[in-house]
């Protein structure tokens, strides 16, 4: 009989992440390839597909990675028939690529809009679309979807995107609804604010000790009082991918730490220096920089008052002797 930890194994599964070449969709991959399932991406050009294909190779990863737009139906076909033909049938698909631009919305020009809707929630409906036959030939699958705490929330400049992806849920939810009779599950994961090294400035300890003013929002208004790191996603992507989720289905799991279970607290409450013991990569790495290079000066500065004083203490004894 197979332990608890053999559900959560992906060995031999063809997984396909869109938009895989870096970011959150790479850490997804890495997660996969580790349980044991062979790694498909694709991404809008060559440039990033060739990016992608690099960093999987420097990690070791054998991987199958291609042009293809998820917006476009006839693409996404024939790139779905390549992988069966090449890699094996998809039993995985996460919708992972997406799209943001932050415009005020009576600013935003309707081909901004349909950008962003077209991306992250009718791309989507095609890939999904284009797996979905096959899954229910061969008696179930595996459907997750990038949705965001813009699937719950609503903020400035971002009406296209959370629009789009609080579509994204309510389409996680009708999969679920029309195909779960077929043994496929369709769930979705909703990251919070996490460590990348795009958001890497704006976690950045200031000059005067104070916390960035976004890095404080974001601090505020969780729980946990950090940043998520990729590898905070890993575990639950890995579970919705796996045997271990098979009942399951049509849920948007968010990892937040917190922050939509949270009112939040005054910003002005927070103490900086408490955060340089946090699980934030980047910035441990500049806090510690900067304190070495602190304790250097010091010390360099401590060297200088001494030297002076052994000079006073000679002058007193010449002067003393005549």
């Amino acid at each position: 009989m197979a332990g608890v930890l053999d559900k959560f194994k992906l060995t031999g599964k063809v997984a396909w992440i869109t938009g895989a070449s870096y970011g959150l969709g790479l850490a997804y991959a890495k997660a996969y390839a580790e349980a044991g399932a062979k790694v498909v991406f694709n991404d809008i050009n060559q440039e990033l597909v060739d990016r992608g294909l690099a960093e999987y190779k420097k990690l070791g990863i054998k991987v199958y990675g291609a042009v293809c737009d998820v917006t476009n139906e006839k693409q996404v076909e024939k790139f779905v028939s390549d992988v069966e033909k090449k890699v094996g049938p998809i039993d995985i698909l996460v919708n992972n690529a997406g799209i943001i631009k932050r415009i005020p919305m009576t600013e935003m020009t309707l081909n901004e809009w349909n950008a962003v809707i077209n991306v992250d929630l009718t791309g989507p409906f095609i890939c999904s679309k284009a797996v979905i036959p096959s899954m229910i030939k061969r008696g179930g699958g595996k459907i997750i979807n990038a949705c965001s705490m813009m699937s719950e929330l609503g903020r400035e400049t971002v009406s296209a995107y959370a629009a789009a992806k609080g579509g994204l849920k309510m389409l996680t939810k009708n999969i679920c609804s029309e195909y779960g009779q077929y043994n496929i599950q369709c769930n979705a994961i909703g990251p919070g604010y996490i460590a990348t090294p795009q958001t890497a400035p704006l976690r950045e300890i200031q000059a005067d000790g104070s916390l960035h003013p976004f890095d404080r929002f974001i601090r505020s208004k969780t729980p946990a009082q950090r940043w998520g790191e990729t590898e905070d996603l890993m575990g639950l992507a890995v579970f919705l991918a796996s045997p271990a989720s098979d009942f399951i289905n049509g849920q948007v799991v968010y990892i937040d730490g917190g922050i939509l279970a949270y009112i939040g607290q005054d910003p002005s409450n927070l103490d900086a220096s408490k955060f340089a013991q946090h699980k934030d990569k980047e910035t441990l790495k500049k806090t510690a920089a900067k304190k070495t290079a602190a304790v250097k000066k010091t010390k360099a500065a401590e060297k200088k008052p001494a030297a002076k004083s052994t000079e006073k203490k000679s002058a007193s004894k010449k002067s003393a002797k005549k």
